[in-house]
């Protein structure tokens, strides 16, 4: 089975309105192109680091702009639409950080929150705690298309392999990892992760993401990619502004991958056990 994907490059800013209407822009752009499966970034309804201010925005699923507008666009276009994710208000007052794919009717076939909080102290003064604001989600997702087996993760999912393994085993062929990667750490990882979970699992990785200077004052990595089993990157955008990727997915690549390193079945259960070494210069007695 081959199919096009397609990855959207955002640069979200406060206002959920014009970021909605960059975003059925692209998308149409994408599907223009042939691409049936249309993947946008990590937060692409706002980008807004103020966390009043982000709460004035948000607004429940069944009242959200960006679901409304998806499910119109997927419908009107035919497509299979991937919001990478948005944020959702929630009953206990937490906030979703929430992915929604919708079917080529416009149908809600299903979503995904983000199960990693990023929770981190880097270099210069850079802190996040998503924690504090977002309720982590608990459960993985692999969804059977009529063109691939997808799974689903968002952003600093990307460093926990475990997630990655367990969809792959049960047999996940493409996954999504939409992000708004810092700069620092993109500049750092971004790469190196994305291509590393499509080669341990010999799977495609379709990764959209934000990119540039947003309005509220932070700056993402950029750098979409959409990467084939054996790790070779098949597109890539720039590190600033909107882009648009298409790449032709050829899912007997993800058989002949596991046919060449059949790693997954040949992984085996083990035991760990820790040993205290004796104390420098001597032996213990």
């Amino acid at each position: 089975m081959r199919f096009k994907a397609a990855a959207i490059q955002m640069c979200s800013g406060i206002d959920p309105e014009k970021n909605v209407a960059d975003m059925v822009r692209l998308v149409r752009e994408a599907a223009s192109q042939g691409a049936v499966y249309v993947q946008t970034p990590e937060m692409t309804g706002a980008i807004q680091r103020d966390r009043p201010g982000l709460r004035a925005i948000l607004r429940d699923e069944a009242h959200d702009l960006v679901v409304a507008a998806a499910a119109k666009a997927a419908a009107e276009l035919g497509i299979h639409l991937h919001i990478g994710s948005t944020a959702i208000a929630l009953d206990d007052g937490k906030i979703a950080n929430r992915g929604f794919l919708f079917g080529p009717d416009g149908s809600l076939l299903a979503r995904y929150d983000k199960i990693h909080m990023f929770d981190v102290d880097l270099d210069n003064g850079e802190s996040w705690r998503e924690s504090a604001v977002y309720r982590p989600g608990a459960e993985a997702r692999v969804v059977t298309l009529p063109f691939a087996r997808l799974g689903f993760s968002i952003c600093y999912d990307v460093r926990f392999p475990e997630l990655f393994r367990s969809q792959a085993v049960a047999g996940a062929e493409v996954m999504s990892i939409p992000a708004a990667f810092t700069r620092q750490t993109g500049e750092a990882h971004w790469e190196i992760l994305l291509r590393a979970r499509a080669i341990e699992n010999g799977m495609f990785v379709i990764a959209a993401a934000q990119a540039g200077l947003h309005e509220d004052g932070r700056e993402t990595f950029g750098h979409s990619m959409i990467i084939d089993p054996w790790g070779r990157v098949l597109a890539s955008a720039g590190g600033s502004g909107e882009a648009v990727l298409v790449a032709e997915i050829d899912v007997a690549a993800v058989k002949a991958a596991h046919d060449k390193i059949p790693n997954l079945k040949n992984a085996r259960a083990f035991s760990l056990e820790t040993v205290e070494a004796p104390p420098a210069g001597g032996f213990a007695a």
